[in-house]
């Protein structure tokens, strides 16, 4: 299970949080979606009131007021960090660099047709070979780099057709 947590609230808060810090509240849970939480003195009375659990998104009251809330756990945040989102690789229509390095190896060719998780490209980083997988099904329309390229962070590499 993770141990850290990115918890964001209204997209204007930001906390982070581990599983110590959680263990630390007193909630009480006072019906299904219901709970009364003491922290540092105070008292909150709270409820889960829209759950989309896929997008780890939750709509939640505290004390009558209501608040958007997104929580993102390790893997999330590491994929973030790479230029990925969860759940939108479908839509992906163009591989960019994660990170800045030296591309050792490019796997395919312009109007190739390739399947998800076919690797792509091969990229050296921090002396660490990261190999690149095609997020989807689909064409390669275009290829920007070439073999041997330094390449920044964000650098758009690959566009699918």
């Amino acid at each position: 299970m993770s141990d850290k947590y990115k918890v964001r609230v209204n997209e204007t808060f930001e906390f982070d949080l581990t599983n110590e810090n959680i263990s630390k509240i007193d909630a009480l849970r006072t019906s299904k979606n219901q709970y009364h939480v003491l922290l540092e003195a105070k008292s909150y009375h709270t409820e889960i009131v829209e759950t989309d659990f896929n997008n780890k998104k939750y709509t939640v009251k505290v004390n009558g007021n209501s608040y958007q809330v997104t929580i993102a756990n390790e893997l999330d945040m590491q994929i973030a960090a790479m230029g990925f989102s969860v759940g939108s690789s479908k839509q992906v229509s163009a591989i960019k660099a994660p990170m800045p390095g030296l591309l050792l190896d490019i796997h395919v060719e312009v109007d190739q047709e390739v399947k998800e998780n076919d690797p792509i490209l091969i990229l050296e980083a921090m002396k660490m070979e990261n190999v690149i997988l095609s997020p989807r099904d689909g064409v390669i329309k275009s290829i920007t780099a070439s073999k041997g390229d330094a390449v920044d962070k964000g650098q758009m590499l690959i566009e699918f057709a």
